[in-house]
């Protein structure tokens, strides 16, 4: 019952984009370039990762997030409950990460993969081991970013507009996109739009 009382409790916060009893990732700000864009080092950090096609990529990231959220919630091998993190990582591509070979997928369908960040107090020795396939924990790497922040809905033209918004931004700033942008958000799709935290995401390095 606890469990159910906080779950009600955070997403009646959530509503109004009040984050803070979630975990986030800490970083450092090495460079701010404008008022909306920065560059994070993030530390190393472990994760809960997915990779789903699907007819577009609405329905993929709503498959991922089911997948993720199953583990989180008790769908393990030890029957666990995670605390929620944020922000949780999308990334949109064409060409699916199978087993192996890399597979592309056909025209017309939608890819993503998403991670939910795991609590810090977890290690890959102890986090709950997934019961779906699909579901694997990995070890991400120690990072610099280029994130831009920005408010309201995310919509593939949003997130379009914000990510070219971001690449114009890095243009002659001393740093460059070394990787494929990906978005960070902080909030469900129930939180207020104006009140939604999203980030649009690409690893740099110094020029």
């Amino acid at each position: 019952m606890p469990n159910y009382v906080v779950l009600a409790l955070e997403s009646a916060l959530s509503v109004f984009g009040i984050r803070g009893i979630y975990e986030q990732p800490p970083y450092e700000v090495v460079r701010r370039l404008t008022s909306d864009i920065e560059i994070r080092r993030y530390a190393p950090r472990l994760a809960a990762q997915t990779t789903v096609s699907a007819p577009n990529a609405d329905e993929a990231a709503n498959q991922a997030f089911s997948l993720l959220a199953g583990y989180i919630f008790g769908k393990n091998r030890e029957k666990a409950g995670i605390a929620m993190t944020a922000p949780v990582s999308q990334e949109k591509s064409r060409d699916i990460a199978m087993t192996a070979p890399v597979q592309s997928s056909p025209a017309g369908q939608g890819g993503m993969t998403m991670r939910f960040f795991l609590p810090s107090a977890l290690t890959r020795e102890t986090a709950p081991t997934p019961l779906d396939p699909r579901v694997e924990i990995v070890d991400v790497p120690s990072e610099t970013l280029a994130v831009l922040t920005f408010s309201g809905r995310l919509t593939d033209r949003v997130r379009d507009a914000r990510t070219k918004e971001l690449l114009d931004g890095l243009a002659k700033s001393g740093w460059r996109a070394t990787g494929t942008p990906f978005t960070f958000t902080y909030d469900p799709p129930f939180t207020i739009p104006f009140l939604r935290r999203n980030e649009v995401v690409v690893a740099v390095a110094a020029e």
